[in-house]
């Protein structure tokens, strides 16, 4: 019963939509009927007079220019390409298992099946229509109109073919994480809503009045899409005006269509492995928990050295299993690893993973589209060296270049001959050891803001805007501006090939779906503050000291991402240490730490 009137209420908000559409075309006609009664009655006799024919022509000349931009917004509409999710396809002959696992599910639904399998490095699954014209001039680029349904997945609506008559099922678009973590009972009672949602997407109504909105959504881009010229960009406002105003009369409709159908889909598929869903949403919660770590503290320090992990989705099997053992609300869920993978379903799973995982690091980082000499795969058993060990000893280097840029000099000690190396000491006699004292009529926010001045001086920046830097001692805020100066310095600097590449070819068939010039789409993390990168590169150079002295190695933390083993054992307690030198100037606690695993400051250590 739900799902009749689930599906009557799409049906019947879907004809308030098609309703907007021949409101608008009526509009658009208006004026050509008048004319036609005007220039009729004035032929056969029935409108006489001057001022009749004086308004007969007006009309006319008004209805032809009506007509006219009412059909530049038509062909603006119709050749506008709505945005698809960038994705990575699955033919069906590298996923036979998995093709026949949906299709039996649709079929127990009684809904068609999906016209094809795609995955996206994300921990979601939605329907996706990629069935407009190849040959589409327009692409907007960047807008993705995805509605969640009932049961958390999103259900993305795109227009059918606007040549056929018949619609075409949906992509369905499957999240990489999902197929990895999951067993096959559990990805079948996932992926039960979201392919019900088929059912709604194969009514003609349903189908013209998504088309309509999403034809709409396109050419509201188009008009916003810079770089355009003058006559143009005077064209494309009327038409965003006319668009925005149609898209303003629908939208509540258009909402209400895909709320009802996503409802009408959750439905149908109570009757689908309901048992097996409950427990299968669990898994949802915990891969989303993962995979968000995973990405922030594993893949996003590789991603800025230029080297991107090339097997994301087993990570995240490894990042959840050792959340499993730590967390005891996860006890039990590693017992489920018996089971048989959904990963299993396809033919070659760790090519799929390198695929998704390449796409991964453009949608949040922005990377280049394939791999070179600036932008390699890593593999997870060479991350302690390829990532931690080189972002290290990188931040090391850039914080001495730093700190010879200020003058500062290096530790007197006679009894060490290279005490005029790369010396942890350094860093913290640095930062440790009172500035200069102020003139009588200045206090310690003068020389701050002094330091200030002269860090951001290079980059044209009279004084900084990040709060952040105020924090701590003097020393330690013109530190942080100058890291941060560097650091930005060295991007801009950075070959073409190492930064995003907008119009790098794509893998797989998806490359002209999608419109990259805004990479990365989804990015982790907003920029590092001054204080935190200050406390990275102290931290850096702590690290690069005890594995040159006392026998420490880099490490990989699945949940916490790079990290320093002190025989065997994680070293967890560096950063409030490091804090506390970097915000109070206070060494004792870093120096009692370094003292007891044998670290020698004094020691220069090795750097890239």
């Amino acid at each position: 019963m739900g799902v009749e009137v689930g599906a009557q209420a799409a049906r019947s908000r879907a004809l308030a939509v098609l309703r907007v559409r021949s409101r608008a075309l009526a509009v658009a006609l208006l004026p050509a009927a008048v004319a036609v009664v005007l220039l009729v009655g004035a032929a056969t006799g029935r409108v006489t007079g001057r001022p009749w024919g004086i308004a007969g022509w007006i009309v006319t000349v008004l209805a032809v220019v009506v007509l006219l931009a009412a059909a530049g917004v038509a062909l603006v509409v119709a050749r506008a390409r709505p945005a698809t999710s960038p994705t990575v396809p699955i033919p069906e002959e590298s996923a036979p298992d998995l093709y026949r696992m949906v299709r039996d599910l649709a079929d127990r639904l009684d809904v068609p099946a999906p016209s094809a399998i795609a995955l996206t490095p994300d921990c979601d699954s939605w329907l996706e229509d990629r069935t407009h014209r190849a040959q589409s001039r327009f692409s907007p680029g960047g807008r993705d109109d995805r509605r969640a349904d009932a049961a958390g997945s999103r259900a993305v609506t795109a227009p059918a073919d606007r040549v056929a008559r018949v619609p075409v099922a949906p992509v369905l678009v499957i999240g990489s994480p999902f197929l990895w973590w999951m067993r096959v009972g559990e990805l079948r009672a996932v992926l039960a809503p979201v392919v019900a949602g088929t059912g709604p997407s194969a009514h003609p109504d349903i189908a013209a009045a998504r088309r309509f909105v999403r034809g709409l959504d396109a050419a509201v881009a188009v008009a916003s899409a810079p770089g355009r010229g003058p006559l143009s960009r005077t064209v494309l406002a009327g038409v965003g005006w006319v668009t925005r105003f149609l898209l303003r009369g629908c939208r509540d409709h258009a909402a209400e269509m895909e709320r009802a159908a996503a409802s009408a889909a959750a439905e149908r598929a109570q009757a689908v492995d309901y048992g097996v869903r409950i427990v299968a949403q669990e898994q949802v919660g915990l891969a989303y928990a993962g995979w968000d770590r995973l990405l922030t503290r594993v893949a996003l320090p590789a991603w800025r050295m230029g080297r991107w992990p090339s097997r994301l989705d087993v990570g995240v099997v490894a990042a959840l299993t050792e959340l499993s053992r730590r967390d005891r609300l996860a006890e039990g869920f590693t017992s489920r690893l018996g089971e048989r993978p959904a990963c299993d379903l396809l033919e070659e799973p760790g090519t799929v993973d390198e695929a998704a995982s390449l796409l991964a690091a453009r949608l949040f980082h922005g990377g280049p589209a394939e791999a070179g000499p600036d932008w390699a795969p890593v593999d997870w058993q060479d991350y302690p060296d390829e990532v931690v060990d080189r972002t290290w000893r990188a931040d090391a280097a850039r914080l001495h270049r730093v700190l010879d840029a200020l003058g500062v000099r290096h530790p007197a000690d006679p009894a060490l001959p290279e005490a005029d190396g790369p010396t942890l000491a350094r860093v913290l006699d640095h930062l440790s050891v009172p500035g200069a004292a102020p003139a009588p009529d200045a206090g310690p926010a003068a020389v701050l803001a002094e330091h200030r001045t002269e860090a951001y001086g290079e980059m044209g920046i009279a004084e900084s805007d990040d709060h952040d830097l105020a924090v701590g001692n003097e020393r330690s805020a013109a530190l942080a501006a100058r890291l941060t100066a560097e650091l930005a310095r060295e991007e801009a600097s950075a070959p073409a090939g190492s930064r995003p590449a907008g119009n790098a070819a794509q893998q797989g068939p998806d490359h002209d779906l999608w419109d990259d010039r805004m990479l990365p789409l989804f990015p982790l993390q907003p920029p590092r503050t001054g204080r935190e990168l200050l406390a990275d590169h102290v931290t850096a150079m702590v690290c690069c000291a005890a594995m040159d002295t006392a026998g420490a190695v880099a490490g990989l933390d699945w949940l916490d991402g790079p990290s320093l083993l002190v025989a065997g054992e994680r070293a967890s307690d560096i950063g409030p240490r490091v804090l506390t030198l970097i915000e109070t100037g206070d060494p004792t606690p870093l120096r009692d730490w370094l003292r007891h695993l044998g670290v020698r400051p004094e020691k220069p250590v090795r750097l890239v």
